[in-house]
């Protein structure tokens, strides 16, 4: 008879806590469904490759499968400590019947995965009543109707913000013939029920041979490990005398496959399929049959081998396919991210002074161009089209779908990546700042040392022993906690787990004051975190190389810069790698066109004399350019890191669009007057530091979040802007997008 069934496995490597609010006992429930029918996947194989490294207390129970609801659940595991490591090692194979489809499905598989939690304290029927109640998180994914033939992938489990942890997972996809195995009672009568149409169900066999055939190919080639196939060769060698009929067929549909399995077969066997399917039409229901059975034995056979290769080489196939997981983020999440590339500074600037005629009027220096448009409004409706664009795409290819990102892709943040590229050297002249300009092609190209403090040190070394101490500094903004950018942070470790962290305590509940006093205390913190690090890895294994990176939200990038100012600092200038702003007013308030916000600056400044605020609003010298931020765009607080990422959103009511982009505003291009010279002078000044000559290729980039404000509704928060500059903080989607398309950024 013409069945198949579906078998999806389910390897399970280990469970990382990256960042539980809670102690207990945990465990992983997993269970998978059609996503347009009732039909269920039924655990059919368990594999335990490896026994869990736990004490006797720190497990309970064992492995088990529930009948009522078709799932899997793990040995529970207690977890006592961030960044503990468990290790599961363990492989679920679930089958599922094609039930209403035709050959190959046309439906996508739910896979799910739930956490269930108890208390610490619990035990016996008390600890399963608690695992078996509600699940504390859940996280499922989607396997598309293109991947049921075949898929190997890697699949991180993350949960959701309250329950962050990292579960190493790969899934494993073939298309079999019924009968191969031994699926439950239950399966069976799903497999009785179908029907079908013979040549479809042999078109989709013979795709899933090819599969299966190239995958194993790609993984013994991965992984450097051969694959015995002798047996694999003699039995397609022998069809001419065991099947007769097959010959004349199966050679044509299939292609010859030879006993060395070179590349050229492979590419052969789908070239031909696609050219000679059509006599599948042609044949009898017996010749059918006879293809049918023959494949679904060659296919049981190859996929019997993975499983006995995947066994014997489990943790260098995940890190293989972990690995290219990893190099197809860009291209999977391209959906949501916009690329271009500029070249810096975006206008001519000049210094905004009058300048007299011969016949004594006044006329305005030509080399500024003007904008006639907000920018702000310009990324705003360039981000909504774009987001329109994707509720009409049909999204179906072999990825493996987190249902956080495509169960509703309307709806995920817009990206718009700006990677300014060639940045000129400012030359002065007596009326323009940039009206003559060295264009730099590469500013790695520069092989000249300086001798300015701060600067890295010229000349090549040869490689030294120890480790590189990568170390980033999280720095919270007005009002703020110190944890709140923890959710950068997770995604941070999950790109590098070698990183040491610091989440900066030193101003919390202290984000009032001055900004100078505030630098002061954040550079006394790190320095006092950067020594510890330093000293414990030099007594350990030495130390070889320090990247000192930092991440600000909000006014913790003023705060950064002030600390980077600090004489104390000076010694570890050298160090900085990453900088990464998240909506940081670089540029203050000089040009605000939010009445609300600055309603309530004046407020903040009147009723109690904040003094951050006067500083930000530029009321803190009569004189412009005795204020605290002309004085910080003076200090070099920008161009020593290697890569600076500015991170804005238009719908930021906060902080002004230009200010967190380090940029000109549309006011300023109109302003004649000393304000526009001097906020000309201070964004100048941000762009020297940061088209300055470097050692090594700066990386320069502007990213646009523009998120969904269908849910937000009409409140105070979306009125005033501030809930696009709190969702930076409580959603993590546009940093995985940003840190996973550019990950040597955050190495």
């Amino acid at each position: 008879m013409f069945k198949t069934v579906q078998e999806i496995g389910v390897y399970i490597h280990r469970f990382h806590n990256l960042d539980l609010f809670q102690q207990g006992w945990y465990q992983i429930k997993i269970s998978m469904r059609y996503e347009d029918s009732d039909i269920l996947g039924t655990p059919t194989r368990v594999v335990q490759y490896e026994a869990p490294e736990l004490g006797y207390d720190d497990i309970y129970g064992v492995w088990r499968i529930d009948d009522r609801d078709n799932s899997f659940s793990t040995q529970p595991f207690r977890i006592k400590y961030a960044r503990q490591d468990i290790l599961l090692s363990i492989l679920i194979s679930f089958t599922l019947s094609p039930g209403k489809y035709e050959g190959l499905p046309t439906s996508a598989v739910i896979l799910k995965f739930e956490l269930m939690h108890a208390p610490i304290t619990e035990y016996g029927s008390e600890l399963q009543a608690s695992l078996h109640s509600s699940p504390a998180a859940v996280h499922e994914f989607r396997i598309p109707p293109k991947a049921l033939l075949g898929l190997h992938s890697y699949c991180p489990v993350h949960f959701d913000a309250f329950h962050v942890v990292l579960v190493d997972v790969s899934i494993h996809v073939s298309l079999l013939k019924a009968g191969s195995h031994t699926p439950s009672s239950k399966a069976l009568g799903q497999v009785a029920s179908v029907v079908v149409k013979p040549h479809m169900l042999v078109k989709a066999l013979v795709d899933s041979f090819n599969t299966l055939l190239e995958d194993l190919q790609k993984l013994s080639e991965g992984i450097n490990g051969a694959i015995d196939m002798t047996e694999f060769a003699s039995r397609m060698d022998g069809i001419n005398l065991f099947h007769p009929i097959l010959k004349a067929n199966i050679g044509t549909v299939v292609g010859d496959v030879s006993e060395e399995l070179p590349q050229n077969d492979f590419e052969k066997a789908t070239a031909t399929l696609e050219l000679q399917s059509g006599l599948l039409h042609t044949l009898s229901d017996d010749d059918l049959l006879n293809i049918f059975d023959f494949l679904g034995d060659q296919v049981f056979y190859l996929w019997n081998n993975f499983l006995n290769f995947h066994r014997a080489n489990n943790r260098k196939i995940l890190k293989y396919l972990r690995d290219t997981w990893a190099k197809d983020r860009r291209a999977e999440w391209s959906i949501w991210m916009v690329y271009s590339k500029v070249e810096m500074p975006h206008h001519y600037l000049n210094s905004g002074i009058d300048e007299p005629s011969k016949n004594g009027v006044h006329k305005r220096v030509s080399s500024l161009l003007k904008l006639n448009d907000d920018p702000a409004q310009i990324a705003a409706t360039r981000a909504e089209l774009h987001r329109r664009s994707i509720a009409q795409m049909k999204i179906n290819n072999r990825f493996i779908q987190d249902m956080y990102i495509f169960g509703d892709p309307s709806r995920i943040p817009i990206v718009i990546v700006e990677r300014v590229m060639n940045a000129p050297r400012r030359t002065f002249s007596e009326n323009s700042y940039f009206r003559n300009v060295d264009v730099i092609d590469k500013l790695g190209s520069q092989t000249g040392c300086s001798s300015e403090a701060g600067k890295k040190p010229c000349g090549t070394s040869q490689p030294q022993k120890g480790r590189e101490l990568k170390i980033v500094v999280f720095v919270h903004g007005f009002q703020g906690h110190h944890l709140d950018l923890r959710l950068i942070r997770n995604q941070w470790l999950l790109i590098d787990p070698k990183i040491d962290f610091l989440m900066s305590e030193g101003n919390e509940e202290k984000t009032s004051g001055d900004f100078r006093e505030m630098g002061f205390r954040l550079a006394h913190e790190v320095i006092s975190f950067v020594k510890k690090k330093m000293d414990k890895v030099s007594r350990t294994v030495g130390l070889r190389n320090i990247k000192l990176s930092f991440v600000g939200h909000s006014i913790g990038n003023i705060i950064i810069r002030a600390a980077l100012a600090e004489s104390i600092m000076e010694p570890y200038l050298r160090y900085l790698n990453t900088y990464v702003s998240v909506s940081g007013p670089h540029l203050g308030y000089l040009y605000s066109s939010n009445s609300l916000f600055n309603s309530g600056m004046w407020l903040l400044k009147k009723l109690k004399s904040t003094v951050c605020i006067h500083q930000l609003t530029f009321t803190d010298d009569p004189d412009l350019k005795k204020t605290f931020f002309y004085k910080l765009s003076q200090q070099k607080t920008l161009e020593n890191f290697r890569h600076i990422i500015l991170l804005s959103s238009p719908q930021d009511g906060y902080v002004p669009y230009h200010s967190a982009r380090i940029e000109l505003c549309q006011a300023a291009s109109w302003d004649y007057s000393k304000k526009g010279k001097v906020f000309l002078e201070m964004l100048n000044n941000c762009l020297d530091q940061i088209r300055a000559p470097s050692s090594e290729q700066r990386v320069f980039m502007r990213c646009d979040v523009n998120f969904d404000t269908s849910s937000y509704g009409k409140n105070l928060n979306t009125i005033i802007g501030r809930a696009a500059h709190i969702e930076f903080l409580e959603s993590d989607t546009f940093a995985k997008f940003i840190m996973w398309s550019f990950p040597e950024l955050f190495q």
